[in-house]
């Protein structure tokens, strides 16, 4: 092999008549004749190289048999290209290297897809060979703008005095919320690590140990079902901070955020992020995750239909609907589809109306007078060619499929803009919500959030309507990063795990260590967690997660390329002590 002196992506009419020697992959072949042009290309660009045989000395016999994806070591002369051939593409669009010698490292095998073309082959297949699709050009970039944001985020955190500090991957299980992954214990037979689904516990002791500003980007782990911007293990951006409120540390925050997209991407975001509570969110976007680049806000319609003959929604705790512009193109098919998916969330249905000459009509307009009618379009902006979708249900269904409904029409017509990016802070949360199935109260974010109150019988008295300390970060419909104010006070924190229906006992053996750590003087505290995955998904301007992994798992939380996970030898399971039931 030569030893490089230029990347594939670096030569320019700078270096006419250097000699240079290139490596790299071939990315493109074109014969013609007694000339063959190629493409060499490393992570840095590419390079045209150029076989004449004129002023090649080796067999030229071995160029006609190159093929896509061959390694290449090359020694030869730059050249300008003439100006018909200059390629504005190109980096190196101006220049071609004559090759005098090479050396074929590697000859590739044939390709399970076509490289310079991801859309050539299925996902599945793509994750197979992910070494393969990891040499395409989105997918280095992206890669690549991994690699800025974990040094910008370092480099900004460390500026403003926090600390990094790693804490353990091997802990204690406490699952609260998603199933913990679990490790056995060869020593101790029958017992059990747990991978950590966040450093919560750690943080905040190291917040007692006294180091007041702590980070980490770590790797989390979190056995639930997966969705697209989900996988089974993630990375996250950890900070916690002592002696502070929430402004410090949604202040703070807000200066990373924006400090990252402006250094990675040169984007520049709003200064400040604006807040909102978790209430407003709800009734005007119908989610905890508003995407804010397109409007279609959520419309309070139950004094229109009490006063209308539609007795369907006569009996319903609210009924709310969004104006779609230009939604009277929509055919009864499509207002079918719309529908039934409203019904995955739990909707019964979807009535509308459509705005014509002035008037409603269709669906369920004729229940609504004249002056009702006139009244709807009035105080909502109904202009001719809108349609009303409306639903009626108890809060959170109308909310929620409202706001899903929301979401999937924006996706049909491609309402938001992908250079476009809207920050918003949501805070007031619910310090708890009561499922009815189990009877029983589950924190929103995690038990060491502090409610907004101080009195502890009105905290037992009514739960539900405690408001919390929590914080979301969201960016264009993803929760980019989420914390709360800690509780630092042991009798608080006993009264939240008994409102959990976590008894003393029970605390005490899952986390005792942690309970008896904040009797050692904890200072107030509190922090936030980024999901750094989507921070990057958001910065490379993609909506696929596993674009921005190098070795993502697939949504059954597979790995297709090293098969995992796989069975074990007997040997191993009984050395652990573990039998396995099929």
């Amino acid at each position: 092999m030569n030893a490089r002196t230029h990347t594939c992506g670096e030569l320019t009419l700078s270096n006419v008549d250097e000699s240079v020697s290139l490596n790299g992959w071939v990315n493109a072949v074109r014969f013609h004749g007694q000339v063959v042009f190629v493409d060499l290309r490393d992570r840095y660009g590419k390079t045209q190289i150029v076989y004449n045989q004129e002023n090649f000395s080796g067999d030229f016999g071995t160029i006609k048999k190159l093929s896509m994806e061959d390694v290449l070591s090359i020694n030869g002369r730059v050249e300008p290209r003439e100006k018909n051939a200059v390629n504005p593409d190109m980096e190196t669009g101006e220049i071609e290297v004559f090759v005098s010698d090479h050396i074929i490292l590697n000859e590739a095998a044939p390709l399970p897809f076509v490289i310079t073309d991801r859309d050539s082959a299925e996902e599945d297949l793509r994750l197979k060979y992910r070494y393969l699709e990891l040499r395409t050009e989105e997918l280095q970039k992206n890669i690549l703008i991994r690699h800025n944001t974990y040094q910008e985020v370092r480099s900004f955190l460390s500026d403003n005095q926090f600390v990094e500090v790693e804490t353990p991957v091997l802990m204690k299980s406490t699952p609260e919320g998603a199933r913990d992954y679990l490790v056995p214990s060869r020593i101790h037979k029958g017992q059990f690590y747990a991978l950590p689904q966040s450093p919560q516990m750690y943080k905040q002791i190291l917040m007692i140990a006294g180091f007041d500003r702590y980070f980490q980007i770590v790797k989390c782990f979190r056995d639930e079902d997966l969705r697209a911007d989900r996988q089974p293990e993630f990375t996250q951006i950890d900070i916690e901070m002592s002696f502070v409120e929430e402004n410090d540390v949604l202040n703070i925050c807000e200066q990373l955020t924006r400090h990252v997209f402006k250094q990675v991407e040169n984007i520049e975001l709003l200064d400040p992020f604006p807040r909102m509570t978790f209430s407003d969110v709800m009734s005007n976007y119908g989610t905890d995750c508003p995407d804010l680049r397109y409007n279609m806000k959520l419309q309070d319609m139950k004094s229109f239909s009490d006063k209308s003959d539609f007795n369907a929604f006569k009996s319903a705790d609210t009924v709310a609907g969004i104006v779609v512009s230009n939604g009277s193109k929509y055919s009864r098919k499509v207002i079918d589809d719309l529908t039934e998916f409203v019904k995955r969330y739990k909707a019964k249905g979807l009535a509308w109306m459509k705005a014509e000459e002035g008037k409603l009509n269709g669906g369920i307009a004729k229940f609504f007078n004249n002056d009702l009618q006139q009244d709807i379009q009035s105080e909502l902006g109904v202009k001719d060619g809108n349609i009303i979708f409306i639903i009626g249900d108890t809060e959170k269904i109308a909310q929620t499929a409202l706001g899903a409904l929301r979401c999937e029409i924006a996706r049909r017509e491609n309402l938001a803009n992908a250079g476009d990016y809207q920050p918003v802070w949501i805070t007031d949360f619910p310090m708890f919500e009561f499922d009815e199935e189990d009877q029983r109260y589950y924190s929103l974010q995690h038990p060491f959030t502090q409610p907004k109150i101080d009195d502890l019988d009105e905290l037992k008295k009514a739960p539900e309507s405690v408001p919390s300390r929590q914080y979301d970060l969201v960016i264009n419909g993803y929760e980019i990063a989420g914390g709360s104010i800690r509780i630092h006070d042991p009798e608080l924190q006993r009264s939240v795990f008994e409102i959990l229906g976590i008894d003393k006992d029970e605390a005490q053996e899952r986390f005792g260590f942690f309970v008896d750590a904040l009797k050692y003087g904890a200072p107030p505290h509190g922090g936030i967690a980024f999901g750094f995955d989507r921070l990057v998904m958001l910065l490379a301007g993609t909506n696929n997660i596993r674009d921005v992994i190098a070795f993502p798992k697939t949504t059954s939380a597979m790995s297709l390329m090293d098969g995992a996970p796989s069975s074990v030898s007997k040997d191993q399971l009984e050395e652990l002590g573990i039998r396995t039931i099929k």
